[in-house]
């Protein structure tokens, strides 16, 4: 029930108003008799209320501010002192119509209107009998309605159930108003002098804790057995949610009053110890004592932790101090001081796991390998600090957990992207609150070993902050000469890191600090090949998929052609995440198929790959024949791998200026620029009119606009357009190039070749052109990627123009 409700009617006042006999709220059977019998005029004015419900009987005090409630009331008590009470749908629209507000209402009769100090106009209104309106009259300068009785079924005095519901009522009442401390006691008193049984039901349901919707659906109930009974129901919730509250509390005060009792009894406990001679706390005491007896300490670590050891036994215990001094203490106990895990040193065990883990990266596998080699014959070592470098998805770091189990050796793995506090790494001093060790000791607590396979994953992504700089901070851990002595703030002494093997990864060397940089073996991991890539689908990708969904390799089967279209046709990527997403849809839509119970091919065709994925979006690689004069076929470096580009030149009426365009970057520029005036002083060698100069415009261009490029690999490219331009004359067909090149005309080498190599020969190009000092770079690739095609070493512009155009033979061609 609401609990300010109640003191409006205990007899006593009613918003601040002296006792008045017409005022008495407790209406006598009679009295309803009498009500009952009254007549309703045809018209009345219809007050709206904002936030209550008036019902039959009940007295009640509002507020009047709205200066139509003002004028009706005004009118209303100068005349016949009656209106029509009705409730509002929404109390927050200021102007109700017809449409927000409740047709059904209670007639009331006006008992006294006060001007209150505040200004406003407080009127004591008493509900009579219900109503419904028939039809606005109008709506100025207050709403006015033919009206029309609400019919009303009572039960018989005698009604044995509507009885039972009304004890029912008064007693649920009474059991409200005992357990809730917010309603007056002298309310009891109201209840048990009702003697009206309607008045009752009205009374306890104007009095509820309910919304005004809740209440208006009370009084729109015509059966007057019905609404007594709707109210019981609410009564029970609210006798409910009261017990549940007090029961809250009770529990609440239980706990409070043990929790006071258990500290009372722990004091107690520790007065009785310290008078036998001992402490409270003795038994941790010990307990870190036989913990630190079977740990491999030196003598430095046995002699700082016996200091702390003391210094916490001379601490009160409910001081902040005590738990930090304890947390530290356990920290020191738990960590593997001079523990190490034993290193398998099977080389052929080792190498088979690296093959069953990761198809290709032969360069970092052979690194592992030798270190393994090394470790063997020394037995010991300082451990080196690797950095896997190359695009996202190759497997950087699901490599550590292999290299892991290749040693024998626990694995952690640390991310460091986006970290930009220095105590992240080298921990808090433990006199500041919250402190606690580096995320490098923390790990290597987690470990329980001191020589576990530390992957620091994204190193190029720490970030300087006004919290310090976190990769200065790594330049400790990753110096072989200094981390055997690793100074942790919280744990306030060296560790020994020496024998941590630790791997880190990186995207983008140009991020990271160069001391940083130096104290690393950088081991390039770039990207698979497709042949690779079809490998990694069939050996890893495919069923790891098919494992996740709940398939086997019977209910769906992807061969190598298909899974080579999906390579070439859905991906553009150094990596294989892109390759992994497009396999999981394949599986997907077989997984849709079994659920459904509907056919498909066990066996994935083409045509199934383009229904499931839908039409290819990638063609890439894609080469054109050089059928005009001035376009060549080059070779550029992306983040995704290698791919083609083409040069193309045109020549204009002018006055001999250099137009060049594609979204090039100044090294490029500088390239082109470099082309045009090497041509210039070496026009008669390659048989051009000089003269052509001043009297031709040239405009150099490379597709793509859209695409920013940059990068000294694109020289001898364009220098053979321009030539191809003035001399008219066509470029070699199926001859890609790559290369800068200098003033005097001399050819330099370019990186990325291996990318490069295997981007011309996806684009079916069958010689390829380079530079001498690239020689070393094409002996390091498998030669079963480089078969069909043709190299040309060069050292000089003029025998790329000889190979690109004129089509002489060169001694120096090799075929592999």
């Amino acid at each position: 029930m609401g609990d300010a409700k109640f003191s409006n009617f205990d007899n006593m006042s009613l918003g601040g108003i002296e006792e008045d006999a017409e005022l008495i709220p407790l209406l006598t059977p009679e009295d309803e008799e009498e009500m009952n019998n009254e007549g309703l005029p045809e018209t009345l004015p219809i007050l709206p209320l904002r936030n209550t419900v008036l019902f039959p009987g009940v007295v009640i005090p509002i507020t009047a501010g709205r200066d139509k409630s003002i004028n009706l009331i005004k009118d209303a008590n100068n005349g016949s002192k009656v209106i029509g009470v009705v409730s509002q749908k929404d109390e927050e629209v200021e102007n109700p119509g017809i449409k927000d507000i409740n047709t059904l209402g209670t007639v009331a009769r006006i008992l006294r209107v006060l001007q209150m100090p505040d200004g406003n106009t407080t009127v004591i209104i008493q509900g009579k009998k219900r109503f419904e309106i028939a039809e606005v009259l109008t709506e100025q300068p207050y709403m006015s309605a033919t009206i029309r009785e609400a019919a009303e079924i009572r039960p018989e005095r005698q009604d044995k159930e509507f009885t039972a519901i009304i004890d029912s009522i008064k007693e649920l009442a009474l059991l409200i108003i005992k357990k809730n401390p917010n309603i007056p006691s002298e309310a009891s008193f109201a209840i048990k002098n009702i003697e009206s049984n309607s008045f009752l039901v009205n009374f306890v349901s104007s009095n509820l804790n309910l919304s005004v919707k809740e209440k208006q659906e009370l009084l729109e109930i015509g059966n007057l057995q019905e609404r007594a009974l709707t109210a019981l129901k609410y009564m029970n919730v609210e006798l409910q949610q009261l017990e549940l509250k007090n029961d809250i509390q009770s529990k609440v005060r239980t706990d409070m009053d043990q929790q006071q009792r258990e500290y009372f009894l722990h004091q107690q406990m520790k007065t009785i110890q310290e008078e036998l001679g001992g402490v409270s706390y003795d038994e941790e005491i010990q307990e870190m004592q036989l913990k630190a007896k079977d740990k491999k300490w030196g003598k430095k670590e046995k002699e700082h932790f016996e200091k702390e050891l003391s210094k916490l036994q001379r601490m009160n215990p409910q001081v902040a101090e005590y738990s930090i001094q304890r947390n530290y203490l356990d920290l020191f106990l738990e960590l593997p001081w001079n523990a190490y895990s034993k290193d398998k040193f099977d080389l052929k065990r080792a190498e088979k796991i690296l093959n069953r883990d990761h198809y290709g990266l032969e360069d970092v596998k052979r690194r592992i390998i030798e270190y393994l080699a090394v470790l063997k014959l020394r037995n010991d070592m300082k451990s080196p600090i690797l950095c896997l470098y190359g695009p996202p998805g190759v497997g950087k770091t699901s490599l550590g957990k292999s290299v892991a189990e290749a040693l024998g050796r626990e694995y952690v793995r640390v991310s460091l992207s986006g970290l930009r506090d220095e105590g992240e790494i080298r921990g808090h001093r433990k006199t500041y609150i919250g402190a606690m060790p580096g995320r490098i000791i923390q790990s290597i607590k987690k470990a329980g070993t001191s020589n576990p396979v530390f992957i620091l994953d994204e190193i190029d992504k720490l970030t300087a902050s006004h919290q310090g700089d976190p990769s200065s901070a790594m330049l400790e851990v990753l110096d072989p000469e200094q981390n055997s002595e690793f100074y942790d703030n919280f744990l306030e002494m060296g560790y020994d890191l020496s024998k941590v093997m630790f791997i880190a990864t990186a995207n983008n060397l140009s991020t990271i600090q160069p001391a940083l940089l130096d104290r690393m073996e950088i081991i390039n991991v770039t990207g698979y090949t497709i042949e690779e890539k079809v490998e990694i689908a069939k050996r890893h990708l495919l069923p790891k998929q098919l494992e996740e969904h709940g398939l086997t390799s019977k209910h769906l089967k992807i061969g190598k052609r298909q899974l080579e279209k999906i390579v070439e046709g859905y991906t553009r990527e150094s990596g294989v995440r892109g390759l992994e997403k497009q396999i999981a849809k394949t599986v997907r839509y077989a997984a849709k198929s079994i659920a459904t119970e509907e056919e498909y091919n066990i066996t994935i065709t083409n045509e199934d790959v383009e229904k499931i994925l839908g039409p290819a979006r990638m063609e890439r690689d894609k080469y054109e024949n050089n059928d005009v004069a001035g376009v060549v076929t080059g070779l550029a470096w992306t983040r995704v791998g290698g791919d083609i580009l083409f040069i193309e030149s045109i020549l204009s009426r002018g006055k001999g200026t250099l137009n060049i365009t594609g979204n090039l970057g100044k090294v490029m520029k500088e390239s082109a620029t470099i082309a045009m005036e090497f041509i210039k002083s070496n026009a008669e060698k390659f048989g051009i009119d000089p003269e052509v100069f001043d009297k031709y415009n040239v405009h150099i261009h490379v597709p793509e606009g859209a695409t920013p490029k940059d990068g000294p690999s694109a020289g001898i490219t364009m220098l053979t357009s321009l030539v191809s331009l003035f001399a008219q004359k066509k470029v070699k067909k199926s001859l890609a190039m790559t290369g800068e090149i200098t003033l005097r005309g001399k050819v330099l080498p370019v990186g990325g070749i291996k990318e490069k190599i295997l981007a011309a020969k996806r684009a079916r190009i069958k010689e390829i052109i380079l530079s001498e000092d690239n020689r070393k770079d094409i002996m390091e690739i498998k030669q079963e990627y480089l078969k069909g095609l043709k190299f040309h070493f060069v050292s000089d512009m003029r025998e790329v123009i000889d190979i690109a155009i004129t089509n002489q033979k060169v001694k120096d061609a090799k075929q592999l």
